[in-house]
């Protein structure tokens, strides 16, 4: 049987701008059918995806819960997605006020170790990006070099064994290991034509404290 939506709520739907902060309220509304609050939290990961698509999600099934089916996960998962994202504006707002006052003293252009998160929000989970980095490199060795590997592609190979060792490793290298990691990262970042290959790259210096 199709489920009945008021009309009300089937205009309000179809008339409301498509942004995070509206997609957030469908989430939120009772009034929807759970599989279209279910379709608007997906919509909001779409807008705010520092993992990966597909890592935010379970990253966030792993912070809440099944919420594919579960209201009170979906909430929570709700409520973590909007803390990193106003988490990470915050940092955008201090960033531009840094930027603005740097520019004042003549300081044209960011200092190359200066973190930037324009840049940072492809990657970088606000709020815990450790926790969030390690979920990601699990997601990826467990969802996506299985279907990569075997492979020729060298630089593939180093990625996966990177990802392989500091995970086995406990994600606890030493000083010297993290050297060694983040030479290797660099070299391998140099060669890297695939975002989504750079994207794990990026996770594994999160997640072993180099960025």
């Amino acid at each position: 049987m199709a489920e009945l939506v008021p009309p009300r709520v089937q205009l309000a739907s179809l008339l409301s701008p498509v942004s995070f902060a509206n997609f957030a309220l469908r989430v939120r509304n009772p009034a929807l059918p759970y599989r279209w609050r279910v379709s608007a939290f997906r919509s909001c990961v779409q807008l705010y995806r520092p993992l990966g698509f597909e890592a935010t999600l379970s990253f966030l099934e792993f912070q809440a819960g099944r919420f594919q089916r579960d209201e009170a996960a979906l909430l929570q998962a709700l409520d973590v997605i909007e803390a990193s994202r106003a988490a990470w504006h915050a940092e955008l707002h201090a960033y531009a006020t840094r930027r603005q006052e740097a520019k004042m003293q003549g300081q044209r252009s960011p200092r190359a170790e200066e973190p930037n998160p324009n840049l940072q929000a492809r990657w970088y989970w606000y709020g815990n990006p450790r926790k969030a980095a390690l979920h990601a490199l699990r997601f990826w060795r467990r969802q996506r070099f299985p279907h990569l590997l075997p492979s020729t592609d060298p630089v593939l190979l180093e990625i996966s064994k990177c990802v392989s060792e500091f995970l086995d490793s406990g994600a606890v290298f030493t000083e010297a290991q993290r050297d060694l990691l983040g030479a290797l990262v660099s070299e391998i970042e140099q060669r890297l034509h695939s975002g989504d290959l750079l994207l794990v790259v990026r996770h594994i210096e999160v997640a072993s404290g180099l960025r």
